[in-house]
């Protein structure tokens, strides 16, 4: 019997990755979709006509601009500060000694189980006295730092051999030396995933900026998105239109990074 040039697997899951893209592929074809396609039902899947309606309606009756430049600053605030703190954070929790080193890491984990709704209110009331309620501030600040990015990170830096560092100490390195110098050209698989995990949770938030920010001119991209669609009436092709903008940044930057994204699964950086 003649062996398949690529693996059985793929037979499986081929099919599934189809069915996955499907959705994606129809928000693309309605975003071209004219008006008399969207309502007509039965629904078209193929569009009779291509038109621009949607993005032209989308950039004019809108502030779809505004919104995605604020969502662009959201996003690279959240990545950058990320990178910085999470990446420090796990560095200390894997390397350095200190008191309450292990219950310190344990209470930070223990906040990935407290359910994100029930930490809103608090969050609200600590925002509003500190004046960022209605501020760009308040998209960005909750996503500085996070728990799932301090654990990441400290499980790479493990699994990374720790003579090299006793070498970079040998030569007259200090400790951030040691860190910015050899560990951090070492992580740049984990800093990738970080990287994808924060972009894609920071892009996506609509739960919290639906909640602390009522300014039409602080709106990020899903929070304006959100208004197309009404109680009886639901503007579809500006809806789709928005939804493309809104992601293809995400898919660029997967496609971008997914080479690192696969490096950080293999190398073991999530074993315990």
């Amino acid at each position: 019997m003649k062996r398949l040039p690529f693996s059985p697997w793929h037979l499986l899951l081929m099919p599934v990755a189809l069915l996955f893209a499907l959705p994606l592929v129809q928000m693309v074809l309605t975003a071209f979709m004219p008006d008399s396609d969207i309502n007509r039902f039965p629904p078209r899947f193929i569009p009779s006509t291509l038109q621009l309606g949607g993005f032209i309606g989308l950039f004019t009756e809108s502030s779809a601009l505004r919104w995605l430049l604020n969502t662009v600053i959201v996003a690279a605030v959240a990545v950058v500060s990320h990178l910085i703190l999470c990446s420090m954070a796990g560095y200390g929790f894997a390397r350095l000694k200190f008191f309450g080193r292990g219950a310190g890491f344990l209470m930070i984990m223990a906040t990935i189980m407290i359910p994100a709704q029930l930490l809103m209110i608090p969050t609200y009331v600590m925002f509003s006295r500190l004046g960022l309620v209605d501020t760009l501030a308040a998209a960005f600040v909750p996503w500085l730092a996070s728990a799932f990015g301090i654990f990441l990170m400290r499980q790479f830096f493990l699994s990374l051999p720790a003579e090299l560092e006793d070498a970079a100490r040998i030569d007259g390195c200090s400790t951030f030396g040691v860190f910015w110098r050899v560990v951090l050209p070492l992580a740049r698989p984990a800093l990738a995933t970080l990287t994808v995990f924060t972009l894609l949770g920071s892009w996506n938030d609509l739960i919290w900026p639906l909640i602390a920010i009522s300014d039409e001119s602080l709106y990020t991209i899903q929070l304006g998105l959100a208004n197309f669609q009404g109680t009886r009436h639901t503007q579809w092709s500006l809806l789709m239109a928005g939804n493309v903008v809104a992601t293809m940044p995400l898919i660029i930057a997967f496609v971008v990074a997914q080479r690192q994204f696969v490096a950080t699964m293999t190398f073991s950086g999530l074993k315990g």
